[in-house]
């Protein structure tokens, strides 16, 4: 009798787990929306997403965004990443804060486990989180992978200005897409950003004689555009995967124009074929606040000759002329 109790019991339980997984990731908004229409339909969408992610990861087969009722801007975006990496979330319950943006609003800290196909680039599953933006409407309009909160707290901190939350909001955006492009192998996004004032720069440590003792001085060498997204197409081609890795972010206004703000990163990429680490640094144009532009990109590696780049050798607001 008491082993029949037992079977029972067992049979009780997976039925309830097998009734849980069917009904699907739960999305819950704790804060941040007044309006509750508005914040259902970002429940709703959400939730969509992410069972239509995991059936599509489970099945390995293509996602099907008619259950997922998004444009088809976010329709390319998430097919680009899919096809270099599925993903899945395996958080049952997700529970939010709603960030509101100028465009409309944004649900951060979606844990996803990245499932790279073909060759495995690093043995297992690789963690990232994604972002999803919404108009003002709850309708979808973005879904990046987003970068770590201490790092979106660095860019956008606490007691703000209406202005610089703006400016901040622009670059965070931007800093998300690039990352995602890098995951997503996305050389045209690439190439339309990095040809907006690009120096990319290499560096080697050259020795010399000074009053009879061995001196040092870094000498720097300009590559190409062109030379550059060489580079970068060879490694997309030979990886099918990578890990990119934001470490380090600083955005800086220049105090004598406020419309201008130095964006520095930290940017590491890593597979089984390829490893790089250095930092990118850009120069934000603000005058106009409806189309800011990028003025200046250059990218330095973070060694040179086996040894870490000094932080008074990263480039700066300071080692340029802005008017």
């Amino acid at each position: 009798m008491e082993k029949k109790k037992r079977y029972v019991l067992l049979l009780i339980c997976l039925l309830t787990y097998i009734v849980a997984k069917a009904d699907g990731i739960k999305i819950t908004i704790v804060n941040g929306i007044d309006n509750p229409v508005v914040k259902k339909q970002i429940e709703s969408s959400v939730t969509k997403i992410l069972n239509e992610i995991n059936a599509a990861c489970s099945e390995k087969r293509a996602l099907d965004f008619a259950k997922m009722e998004v444009n088809e801007r976010v329709q390319q975006s998430m097919a680009m990443l899919w096809e270099n990496s599925p993903f899945m979330c395996t958080d049952e319950e997700i529970i939010e804060h709603c960030l509101t943006t100028d465009s409309g609003y944004q649900i951060r800290n979606i844990p996803l486990m990245m499932k790279p196909t073909g060759e495995r680039e690093f043995g297992e599953d690789e963690y990232q989180e994604a972002v999803i933006s919404f108009d003002k409407d709850g309708n979808v309009e973005k879904f990046y992978l987003s970068i770590s909160m201490n790092l979106y707290k660095a860019i956008i901190p606490s007691n703000i200005g209406i202005t610089d939350l703006h400016r901040r909001q622009v670059i965070l955006d931007y800093i998300e897409r690039l990352r995602t492009a890098y995951n997503q192998k996305d050389i045209h996004f690439i190439e339309d950003v990095f040809r907006q004032g690009f120096i990319s720069i290499t560096s080697k440590v050259e020795i010399y004689k000074k009053d009879g003792l061995d001196s040092t001085k870094i000498l720097y060498n300009k590559q190409t555009i062109e030379q550059y997204l060489q580079n970068l197409r060879r490694v997309f081609e030979r990886n099918n995967y990578l890990k990119v890795v934001f470490d380090e972010i600083e955005v800086v206004r220049y105090p004598l124009n406020p419309n201008y703000c130095g964006v520095t990163l930290k940017i590491e990429w890593v597979s089984n074929l390829y490893h790089d680490e250095g930092y990118l640094f850009q120069i934000w144009d603000f005058t106009d606040n409806n189309s800011p532009q990028i003025q200046v990109t250059t990218w330095q590696p973070e060694m040179t000759n086996g040894k870490p780049i000094s932080k008074d050798d990263i480039f700066s607001l300071k080692d340029f002329d802005i008017w």
